[in-house]
Order: structure tokens, then sequence, then C-alpha cells
């Protein structure tokens, strides 16, 4: 059996970020015993992989690698694999996913020049639960992304910092070719803009480009970075579409309502699917929670909430007819600074979700939030 954190570094010197896939050449599928898993590249590059637990799954990491435009699952085939994801990792570095339905070890793995280019082979056979959990782990090196500053005109005193959710590997919720990573991302930058022009106030993003973070290092970069009010920008989705609107979350002391518990399980997968598992953040979650809930800045975020829901609807904003929640989300964490999340509306709605893929519409977003900001730094 090979070491299941293993690595490859191919003798180039630099690694050009145009490495493509070709999805003729790449597949997930059962073999002989034996999951099969190849990827076609239009060159060599560097890569690593290793597995993880709870649930299982393999991870492959790929230096440069821009993944293709074809839905991950039509590359599965077999009962070995129940699943597969693939995208941005952050700047340089981009990543597969596969889901396995049992305890699979890595037999062998090479990365092998051809005519088309370069070929990784990956074999996985399998083995005992004891077995995979003990050699299950992540490097710790994951190359994640670092949140990126608007450059400041003038010095500014108050601080705030802007998360569009998802990114990368987690586009998040998805609806008739919709993803909410991207939409976000445009919301982000928007508001950003926004907010950064307010005399008195700078603005900078945990990202800016499709690229996957961690929530926790969202967290712990915007304390790094001196943040006043934290702002998690996301858009909800639930199989039906009777439910519309705005809502805004600040943190709880329990779980919240089933609402929040059912958002905070979709939020937070894909922190899981990427291979950072919260779980180990545990302690230190749990401390910062309680920190907030008996700290300052807990009544400041709920009273930015207010300010914010307020605004909305003076901007004409749809706003959902419950739009004050509460949960315990990670992104919301944070004791030393006041935190919201902001759902602006449901995908699975199709009047929000052509609202939000309007510039106009978010525009109304985009102005109340600036407005809230204003109000509350005054």
């Amino acid at each position: 059996m090979i070491r299941l954190i293993c690595f490859f570094w191919c003798l180039c010197t630099a690694v050009s970020a145009q490495v493509t896939v070709d999805p003729a050449r790449t597949a997930v599928q059962d073999g002989w015993w034996q999951l099969k898993v190849n990827v076609g590249l239009s060159k060599v590059t560097p890569y690593r992989l290793f597995t993880l637990d709870n649930p299982r799954r393999l991870v492959v990491d790929f230096q440069g690698v821009d993944w293709p435009d074809v839905a991950p699952n039509s590359l599965l085939s077999g009962d070995r694999a129940t699943a597969l994801r693939y995208g941005a990792l952050g700047p340089d570095w981009s990543r597969m996913v596969v889901d396995l339905a049992g305890p699979l070890e890595v037999t062998q793995a090479a990365m092998q020049s051809t005519d088309a280019g370069a070929d990784l082979s990956i074999i996985l056979k399998r083995t005992d639960a004891q077995s995979f959990a003990a050699n299950a782990g992540a490097p710790t090196d994951l190359h994640l992304a670092q949140p990126v500053d608007l450059p400041p005109e003038t010095p500014r005193d108050f601080h705030v910092v802007i998360d569009p959710g998802h990114g990368g590997i987690d586009p998040g919720a998805l609806r008739d070719g919709v993803r909410e990573a991207d939409l976000m991302l445009q919301l982000g930058q928007e508001v950003a803009i926004a907010v950064d022009a307010i005399d008195g106030v700078r603005a900078s993003l945990t990202r800016d480009a499709d690229i996957f973070v961690p929530l926790y290092t969202r967290v712990s970069s915007a304390r790094a970075a001196g943040a006043d009010l934290f702002i998690s920008l996301h858009a909800d989705a639930l199989e039906e579409d009777a439910a519309s609107g705005a809502s805004v979350y600040t943190i709880s002391r329990d779980g919240g309502s089933l609402a929040s518990r059912r958002m905070i399980t979709r939020h937070e997968r894909g922190d899981l699917l990427a291979g950072v598992d919260l779980d180990a953040q545990g302690d230190q979650i749990a401390t910062l929670l309680m920190d907030l809930a008996r700290d300052r800045t807990g009544p400041e975020g709920g009273e930015f909430a207010d300010m914010l829901i307020a605004q909305m609807k003076n901007a004409g904003v749809r706003v959902n007819t419950n739009p004050r929640r509460f949960g315990q989300l990670a992104v919301l964490s944070a004791a030393d600074f006041p935190s919201v999340l902001i759902e602006v509306g449901f995908l699975s709605n199709a009047e929000d979700r052509a609202a939000l893929e309007d510039a106009e519409s978010r525009a109304d977003i985009v102005a109340a939030i600036a407005a809230a900001v204003n109000q509350f730094t005054r």
C-alpha cells in the first residue's frame, strides 16, 4: 500500500496555468474489485492526493489545471464511487473530490506523458474501515486563498470585510445553470465598491475570484486584517419555489430554527467536501461562540442586522416574511467583531433568481447594504 498523502513534482521549474483536462480521457469507473480514476491532461503538472474519512473520499489536487465545463457526474460510472466534484482551490491549485461508497486504499498512482499530453492514473482497492481511517488525512500546506483588499485611495478607519459565499470546488446552490458562488462573487464585488466609497470606511473581500476559501479561514483572515464588521453573502435554495426574499442571520446560543439548521448544513458542507473539516475547529469555534454570546459584538451584530433589514425594505428589496434569523454558523463565530450573514434571496424562486441576475435589482441590494454600513458607523 502506498502512503495516502503523496506528492508528485515534475522536473520543470514553473507550471503554466493553462493545463487543461480532456473529458474524453477522464473517467472514474469500477474495475475488477477496484476503482480506477484517470485524468487526461494537456501536459504533465504537479499533483498530490490523499484520502479523508467521515465521509470517505479521495482528494486529488493539481497545480495550474483548468477544469472543463462538463457535469462532473457524467464522468462517473459504477458503484464504488458515489459522486465527483472539481473546481478551483486557490489561485494556483484546483481540486477533484471523489466520494467513496466504502473503504478503498490507493494502491497505484502515476502520471505519465502521452502523445495527447499526460495521464494521471489512480487505482484504489478494497480495505477495511480501520485501515482506511488510520491512513486518511490531509497535508498541512493546502495553498488556500487569502483575502484580497480593494486598494483604498486614502487611509480608512472602519474596515468592512465582505465575504462572497462558496467558490471554487464549492459552487453553493445551483438552479437552471445559475451558481450561487458566481452570483455572490459578483454581488460581493459590487458591495465592496459601494462600501469602500463611504467616507471613513474601507472594504475588502475574502475572495475576488472563483476559488475555495475555508470557512474558518474567512473568519481568521478577517480578524488578521483588523475587521470592524463582517458581512457574508449567500443565496438560499429549497426544493420548492414558494419561499422568497432576503433574510439576515446573526449568531445564536442554540442551533436556531429548523430553517437555520438546514441552511447551516447546506452552507457549511462545502468545507467538508473540499477536505477542510470544520470538526477540527470545534474547540475554538465553541469558545468563540460563548465569547460572542456575552461580548458586545453580539448585540452590535443584531443592531446592524436590524438596520440592514430596514434599509432593504426602504430600498424596495424583496424581504422574507421572517427576515430576522439566528444560527450557529462558522462565519458568524468571531467574538471580536460583529458579523451577519445575508441570504439575499432564494435561487429556487424564479423571481428572486431573476432579480439577483439583474444588475438594476442587485443595485438595490448594494445600496441597502451600503446605507446600513453608513448608518452603523455614524
